[in-house]
C-alpha cells in the first residue's frame, strides 16, 4: 500500500498509525520520568525541554548510604571556638564551614563543643567520606544511619588542603555504598541532588542544577569546586552531590551566605579530584603530592600574546628551584608549560592539581613553549613537602622598618583585593601607627614603583628597600582600586 496516495480503504489508516506512534513516544517519555513542555521563546521556537517529574528513585536508591555525623570536642578553659574557611573577602567572610553551633558565650571552663555534618559510604566495609572540617580535632565521632542505628567512628585519614576526610565504622554487617560517578563529564545546567543533615534534619533531599564548574573560592591551593543552587545549609557539609544516575559526583563543602543560610550558591569538591585523595587516605592515612619545583602564574592576554601562546592556555614559569625536578630536566624561567603527559594545561591551578596527583618518582612528559618553539622534557616528579610548598607559594615578607607586610601577587590575593594585574608586590597588612600607616598605605595597595624604580617581583622590592637608609624617605607609586597614588614613607 502506498501511504502517500492511499486508496479508499487505506485512507483512514494513516491518521490512526500516526496517532499510535505519537502515543507510544509520549508513553516512553513519561515512563522515563520526564514531563514534556514546549519552549516557545523566539530563540528556540520549537525546542523541547525535558524536566524530571520527580527525584524519588534517586533519593530512595542512595539515601541508605548517607549518614549523619555528630562530633564532640573538649575545649579546655578557652570558651567556644568558631572556625571558618580562609576567605578572599577578609573580615566579611561569606564562606561558612557548615558547623552547627549549639553554644553561645560560656564561662572560661572546659566544655563540649558539638558539631554536625554529613557523609556517605563508599564501600560495604564501612568507610565513610566526609569533610575534614567536620571531624578535625574531634574527641568523639558518632555516625547515625538512616535506619536509626548509631556507631562510633574512627578517623582513617584526613587532608586539610582539599578538606577531605575518611572515617570508618566497624560492624559484622555490610553497609550500602554509593557508586562514584565522573565529575569531568558533568555539564553546567545538569540536574543534581544533595542529601544530608542540614541543621540536624537527617536525610534531607534537595535538588537543583550545576551552576558552574572550576570555581576558585580561596579555601585552599587546589580549589576546583562545582557550584550548585541545590539547597545546602550548615550540616550538609560532607554529604554527597548526586547526578540522576544515582552516582556521587561531588562532596558538599561550602556555601556563600551573609546569614549562614542557603541563598542558592553552594560548592562541592569534584569526585574526580577526591578519588585519588580517598585512595591514599585509605591506604596510608596521609596524602603525598608531587612536586615539580617551579613557581608559576597565569597568562594574561598580554603575556599570551608576548609569548606567542595563541589560545592563551598554559602556566608561565616564574622561577625554577635549583636541584629540583624541573631544573634537572632543563625547564627554565619564562617557559610556558602547555601540556603534561598529553593533557592540555589551562592555567596555573590546573598545572598544580595535575602535578600534585602524580605519584612520587614517576616520570612524566612536559611540553613547554620557549621563544615560540615547542620543547619536550622528561621529568621525574619529587615529593612535595611543607618547605617546598612555601617556595612555590612565595610567602609574604615582613618589613618591620616600614611597618607593613608585602607579598608577591598571587591569584588568591588578586581575588581578595580585586587586582587585575598579573604580577607585582601587594601590601597584605599594615601595622597600626607605623611608618606605612602614617603615610596612608593600605592593605591591597599594589606597589608599582619605589623611588621611580619599577617593582615587579619581591626581589625588586627588597633591592630598593635595602638601598634606603634609616631616616630617609621612600617614595612609593601604588595602585589602589582604579587609581594611582604617590606616597612618601620615612624609614
Amino acid at each position: 500500500m502506498n501511504l502517500n496516495k492511499p486508496d479508499k480503504k487505506g485512507a483512514w489508516r494513516l491518521p490512526i498509525v500516526a496517532a499510535v506512534l505519537v502515543s507510544i513516544l509520549v508513553g516512553v517519555f513519561l515512563a522515563a520520568g520526564f514531563n514534556i513542555t514546549q519552549d516557545t521563546s523566539a530563540s528556540h521556537p520549537s525546542s523541547t525541554v525535558m524536566i524530571p517529574a520527580n527525584f524519588t528513585d534517586v533519593a530512595m536508591a542512595v539515601s541508605p548510604a548517607i549518614v549523619n555525623i555528630r562530633t564532640e570536642k573538649i575545649i579546655k578553659g578557652g570558651g567556644p571556638v568558631f572556625r571558618h574557611f580562609q576567605s578572599p573577602f577578609g573580615k566579611e567572610d561569606p564562606f561558612f564551614d557548615f558547623f552547627e553551633k549549639f553554644f553561645g558565650d560560656t564561662p572560661r571552663r572546659d566544655f563540649k563543643q558539638r558539631s554536625l555534618g554529613s557523609g556517605f559510604f563508599i564501600d560495604k566495609e564501612g568507610y565513610i567520606v566526609t569533610n575534614n572540617h567536620v571531624i578535625e580535632n574531634a574527641d568523639k565521632i558518632k555516625v547515625k544511619l538512616k535506619n536509626g542505628k548509631e556507631y562510633d567512628a574512627k578517623i582513617v585519614g584526613r587532608d586539610a588542603k582539599t578538606d577531605i576526610a575518611l572515617i570508618k565504622i566497624d560492624s559484622w554487617r555490610d553497609f550500602p555504598a554509593i557508586k562514584m560517578g565522573d565529575s569531568d563529564a558533568l555539564k553546567v545546567g545538569e540536574w543534581v541532588v544533595a542529601i544530608g543533615s542540614p541543621f540536624g534534619l537527617e536525610n534531607t533531599v534537595t535538588a537543583g542544577i550545576v551552576s558552574a564548574k572550576g570555581r576558585v573560592i580561596g579555601s585552599g591551593p587546589y580549589d576546583d569546586f562545582i557550584q550548585t543552587d541545590a539547597s545546602i545549609n550548615p550540616g550538609n557539609s560532607g554529604g554527597p552531590l548526586i547526578n540522576l544516575k544515582g552516582e556521587v559526583i561531588g562532596i558538599n563543602t561550602a556555601i556563600v551566605s551573609r546569614s549562614g543560610g542557603n541563598v542558592g550558591i553552594g560548592f562541592a569538591i569534584p569526585i574526580n579530584l577526591a578519588r585519588g585523595i580517598i585512595e591514599q587516605l585509605k591506604t596510608s592515612g596521609t596524602v603525598t603530592r608531587g612536586w615539580l619545583g617551579v613557581s608559576i602564574q597565569d597568562l594574561t592576554p598580554e603575556l599570551a600574546e608576548y609569548y606567542g601562546v595563541k589560545d592563551g592556555k598554559g602556566a608561565l614559569v616564574g622561577e625554577t628551584f635549583k636541584g629540583d625536578p624541573a631544573d634537572k630536566a632543563g625547564i627554565k624561567p619564562k617557559d610556558v608549560i602547555i601540556e603534561v603527559d598529553g593533557d592540555k594545561i589551562q592555567d596555573s591551578r590546573d598545572l598544580s592539581r595535575k602535578i600534585a596527583e602524580v605519584p612520587v618518582g614517576k616520570k612524566i612528559t612536559i611540553k613547554v613553549l620557549r621563544n615560540g618553539k615547542k620543547h619536550t622534557f622528561r621529568v621525574a616528579i619529587a615529593k612535595r613537602t611543607e618547605d617546598k610548598e612555601g617556595l612555590a607559594m612565595k610567602k609574604p615578607m615582613e618589613e618591620a622598618d616600614l611597618g607593613m607586610t608585602v607579598s608577591p601577587l598571587t591569584r588568591e590575593l588578586a581575588m581578595r583585593f580585586n587586582i587585575s594585574e598579573a604580577e607585582g608586590v601587594v601590601v597584605v597588612s599594615v601595622e597600626d601607627g607605623g611608618p606605612a600607616d602614617k603615610a596612608d598605605v593600605q592593605e591591597g595597595d599594589l606597589i608599582l614603583e619605589i623611588n621611580h624604580k619599577p617593582i615587579k617581583t619581591l626581589k625588586d622590592y627588597q633591592s630598593q628597600i635595602q638601598e634606603v637608609k634609616k631616616g630617609e624617605t621612600v617614595s612609593l607609586l601604588v595602585k589602589r582600586k582604579r587609581g594611582f597614588l604617590a606616597l612618601n614613607i620615612t624609614k
